[in-house]
């Protein structure tokens, strides 16, 4: 059977308190690493470490030394990040700089015992034990195997962020599949037997936040942040309540079916893709599609199920019976002139989405109106010319023989 791992963030506030100094250290290490990669132009982790680490082992000798690994690790990919950016020309600023608290552990920084909710932090000179505030989400971690962690100072306290793995294995591949189409106010899924359309209110409830935000903002108070954070943290809150629900009445609905694969759209780049008026550029930037996929991904890995990206491309304008372009009929309704199939656009891409995954199961491409060149239905016939190869000699040529030898060339 396929296997597959699962990685999850899981966080825990800590009881008690980390020595400020281990912060303010960390954070002076991090940035003179960041601006020497900059100067440098140095990407790799172990080309930073080989230049840096004896220097600032010698001027931090009270600080465990896999602190300068983590750092090194953490520059590296902030100053690539950073490059990529600015290469696009989305970075204003000539250097990143590093504002969080934050403090990358790996195994050697930290011990943790969830038998016990006790966490052991490394510090200079010694180790600080801390005990863990959990509740029942924090049960199923248990079984899960321990990855590195953050350490994260906020306004109310001290945070752990750790990352879990767990390898599981997924059922084989049929061509039962459950195909999710995502929607910026409702999410449509199901199968060829029957179709479910969730009506979220996403758009309703961000824009709502987002208005209650720009009203705060626009008149000038003496203490608003808190107050933003609040609303901020309460629109998350709502809508990954949301998304948990749906994900988990997707994965009921593919178990219901017996289906071994959820389909999704692959939406890479939507936002570049769609550029009109301000407001709809607006509401793409608040709609969060990517992480219900997410959500969805790991849930269903986790129910042992498989999942598949195809591309969207089309989905909802073409028909899925014939191909044929689809034409506006009322509100979200679609008509084909060729089969005069007429349905919700939702509903259209689901199956196209469908196709598109049991095309590629048969070994088709994603397209539903042509196949490609390296994968063929049968019954095409490929007739390939043979491979000819030439022979350079030495009579015939003699300056390219003295410098290469007679080798073959193909043509």
């Amino acid at each position: 059977m396929p296997s597959e791992t699962v990685k999850l963030t899981a966080s825990f506030k800590l009881s008690g308190s980390i020595p400020e100094s281990l912060f303010s250290t960390y954070r002076e290490i991090l940035t003179g690493l960041i601006d020497y990669a900059g100067a440098k132009g140095i990407t790799s982790f172990r080309r930073l470490r080989a230049e840096k680490y004896y220097e600032l082992r010698v001027k931090h000798p009270n600080l465990p030394s896999h602190y300068i690994y983590t750092a090194c690790q953490m520059a590296c990919s902030i100053y690539k990040s950073f490059r990529k950016l600015k290469r696009r020309g989305l970075a204003k600023a000539e250097k990143p700089v590093f504002k969080k608290q934050v403090i990358m552990l790996d195994d050697h920084l930290f011990t943790l015992n969830l038998e016990s909710w006790e966490v052991s932090i490394a510090v200079e000179n010694g180790r600080v034990k801390l005990k863990l505030l959990h509740g029942t989400y924090h049960e199923k971690f248990k079984e899960m195997r321990i990855g590195q962690a953050w350490l994260v100072k906020s306004e109310d306290g001290f945070y752990l962020k750790v990352v879990f793995s767990k390898t599981v294995e997924l059922v084989e591949s049929n061509e039962k599949a459950i195909a999710v189409d995502i929607n910026e106010n409702n999410v449509v899924f199901g199968s060829e037997e029957r179709v479910s359309n969730i009506k979220t209110g996403e758009r309703v409830m961000r824009t709502a936040y987002f208005l209650k935000r720009r009203r705060l903002q626009s008149k000038p108070r003496l203490n608003e942040k808190p107050l933003l954070a609040k609303y901020r943290g309460r629109e998350s809150r709502r809508v990954e309540y949301i998304y948990h629900k749906l994900a988990n009445q997707i994965i009921a609905e593919a178990k219901e079916l017996k289906a071994s694969t959820i389909v999704l759209e692959e939406l890479a780049n939507i936002r570049k893709r769609i550029r009109r008026s301000k407001e709809l550029n607006g509401r793409l930037n608040r709609w969060s599609f990517r992480k219900l996929q997410n959500i969805i991904d790991y849930k269903a890995k986790l129910a042992g199920l498989n999942v598949k990206y195809v591309d969207a491309k089309g989905t909802s304008s073409l028909c899925p019976t014939c191909g044929g372009k689809l034409s506006p009929n009322g509100y979200r309704q679609m008509k084909c002139r060729k089969c005069s199939l007429e349905l919700d656009r939702d509903i259209i891409a689901v199956k196209n989405l469908l196709r598109r995954y049991q095309m590629d199961v048969g070994g088709f491409t994603r397209s539903p109106r042509k196949p490609s060149h390296d994968k063929r239905g049968e019954g095409m016939k490929v007739y390939a010319r043979p491979e000819r190869r030439h022979y350079i000699s030495k009579e015939k040529h003699p300056d390219f023989y003295a410098k290469f030898g007679g080798i073959e060339i193909a043509k």
